[in-house]
């Protein structure tokens, strides 16, 4: 089988366990070798994260020092413009080329919502959909029309995923963490322990610069 190539963006503001350890899941039942985590400048879903694009690169790869499986790729970081996912793959594709198994990580409450992103139709020609999930998001499409066209490129078949360069759609039985960045950053400002959530080179991190106080 051909190495799949796994892209996973985010603002992470900031990076916590609910990021790192279904991922880590994730790759065990896909077969991952590397994921490349991507930290967005511009979300254009959101509102602009709090920590400034190099408090937040910087978070990363504290975060990911010990981990192996996980690479840093600051090119989101480096716009000043909306970071368009569907732009992203496009560049990747252009990049890998027409046959690499190419797919990017998503949580259930982004595929719920992925009908609202710019050109979601175009998606599927760039990439697979490898989707974790997450508590208290229901576990089918808001709408008729898009449970169908999830239906259509639903697989559960990891060997598809490392055999066709896009195209899929796989739902992974990853551990759930009913923990989010905000709820992080509402425990942060009131001072509350955060050493459950956050790997400790993050958290000095956060503590030393004074962030989301």
């Amino acid at each position: 089988m051909t190495d799949l190539y796994a892209v996973y963006g985010g603002t992470f503001d900031p990076i916590h366990y609910g990021h790192l350890r279904p991922v880590e899941a994730l790759a065990g039942i896909v077969g991952l070798k590397q994921v490349i985590i991507m930290p967005n400048n511009v979300p254009p879903h959101r509102p602009q994260p709090e920590a400034s694009s190099a408090q937040r690169r910087d978070m990363v790869q504290l975060a990911i020092r010990n981990r192996p499986l996980f690479r840093l790729d600051e090119r989101e970081l480096q716009r000043t413009t909306p970071s368009w996912t569907v732009e992203t793959l496009e560049a990747l594709r252009d990049e890998l080329g027409p046959q690499r198994p190419l797919a990017f990580i998503i949580g259930q409450d982004s595929l719920l919502g992925l009908p609202g992103w710019h050109r979601y139709e175009s998606l599927m020609n760039l990439c697979h959909l490898l989707v974790c999930r997450r508590p208290g998001y229901a576990p089918e499409m808001p709408n008729a029309d898009h449970q169908s066209w999830l239906n259509r490129h639903l697989t559960h078949s990891v060997d598809e995923l490392h055999q066709l360069p896009a195209g899929r759609i796989f739902m992974a039985d990853t551990p759930l963490w009913d923990i989010s960045a905000t709820e992080i950053r509402q425990h942060l400002a009131a001072r509350r322990d955060c050493e459950t959530f956050i790997p400790a080179p993050v958290l000095d991190y956060i503590n030393q610069a004074g962030l989301y106080r």
